[in-house]
């Protein structure tokens, strides 16, 4: 707060910035007010979501707990924010609208074992009833994204209805894909790579008891050449992509899935990647690109933390905290804007002309009033560029 505080200029005092940070602001309204004016007016708009971790030390921050960093590979120490973001298939650029705080699950005790329970016969117990697969219990992750998703959709309702919402592999199961379903949203997403796949069941009905729904199971081994939309060889890895309508058990609806194998023709080692979409008529190739986009939300956890505090904060309270971080990501959207409309071609370069505007600034008000006539025009251009990374060469 007080670095701001001595950026701010006039009216930005240390008391005025903590005032600020106390204060019930609505991120979500300032968000879509820049990104309206960014996003392109024809192609498709996806929601995309995911969460980030924040490490901290100390015990004071409101919502510290151990949460799963993909940096560390493990779970750390500290703070995490559920992040949704609008992302625009033709200038393949996220914006991040949304952003709570998550936290930390309880520890439940564990049940006391002392008692062995007596094991249960084979077969079916009497009197249980068939599961209804589409009524499902979200845990808290899931229910914190499916309220942040009405409140999204609600936002921009009258200037976008997005169909897709893609997250990663936390939401490749059934009660994911019934959240999203009972929003008016196509998810995608991603299966296990060994998930249990069937192809329908198309054969004539036996005339006896209930109709098959299974048929053959999926062998990654033999999938079918009919179903092969892509071969390529690049420096000796071999990519097949295939695309299969399939229905899985633990799912209440059939699955448009892409299967990805990539095998080292050097060392014959395979690799599998399977996507999914509950759009039965979505393309292969649009279902690939759709989930490769779902990155570019990593890189606005990049820039937030870089260049924009979301790593840097030390507030400790529940508001102090929800607009530290949402400051942050406000500000990756303001520098996406600024950077689409100027000259600069990176947060860094954009950084240091606006560090060096305002040196230039402070140091005219030193100057004495009988100074000699300076180009001022000149020294704006010059003076800026100094710390940029990409300099365009300045025309004699």
């Amino acid at each position: 707060m007080l670095g701001i505080s001595r950026w701010a200029g006039k009216g930005g005092s240390y008391r005025t910035i903590q005032r600020f940070f106390i204060s019930t602001i609505k991120w979500d309204v300032l968000n879509w007010a820049i990104i309206k004016a960014s996003l392109s007016t024809q192609g498709v708009i996806l929601i995309a979501g995911d969460a980030t971790t924040v490490t901290k030390s100390g015990k004071e921050t409101h919502g510290l707990g151990r949460f799963f960093s993909s940096i560390y590979s493990r779970a750390v120490p500290g703070i995490a924010f559920q992040t949704l973001s609008l992302i625009d298939v033709n200038t393949r650029s996220s914006w991040p609208l949304l952003i709570e705080q998550m936290l930390p699950t309880v520890k439940q005790n564990k049940p006391d074992t002392s008692m062995k329970k007596a094991k249960r016969g084979k077969g079916r117990p009497k009197g249980s009833k068939n599961k209804n697969h589409r009524t499902v219990k979200l845990n808290a992750e899931m229910t914190q994204v499916k309220a942040m998703l009405k409140r999204l959709l609600k936002r921009i309702g009258e200037n976008l209805q997005p169909i897709y919402f893609v997250y990663d592999g936390a939401f490749g199961n059934n009660a994911a894909v019934q959240m999203t379903r009972q929003l008016g949203l196509h998810l995608i997403s991603k299966l296990r790579n060994n998930s249990a796949l069937y192809f329908k069941y198309n054969g004539a009905y036996s005339g006896k008891g209930r109709r098959r729904i299974y048929g053959s199971k999926v062998d990654y081994d033999n999938l079918p050449e009919e179903n092969l939309q892509s071969d390529t060889t690049k420096k000796q890895l071999r990519t097949r992509i295939y695309q299969l309508d399939v229905i899985h058990k633990k799912f209440s609806d059939p699955l448009n899935v892409v299967i990805i194998i990539k095998e080292n023709q050097k060392t014959d080692k395979k690799a599998r990647i399977i996507l999914f979409s509950t759009d039965l008529e979505l393309d292969w190739d649009k279902l690939v690109d759709y989930y490769r986009l779902r990155f570019q939300i990593e890189f606005n956890f990049r820039d937030a933390k870089q260049h924009w505090g979301l790593e840097d904060f030390m507030v400790i309270k529940e508001q102090t905290v929800f607009n530290a971080a949402n400051l942050s990501f406000f500000m990756v959207n303001v520098s996406q804007a600024l950077l689409a409309t100027s000259e600069n071609k990176s947060t860094l370069d954009l950084k240091a002309r606006h560090h060096g505007l305002r040196y230039m600034q402070e140091v005219f008000k030193k100057l004495p009033e009988n100074t000699k006539p300076i180009n001022i025009r000149q020294l704006f251009k010059e003076i800026p560029v100094l710390g940029q990374i990409h300099v365009e060469k300045l025309a004699a």
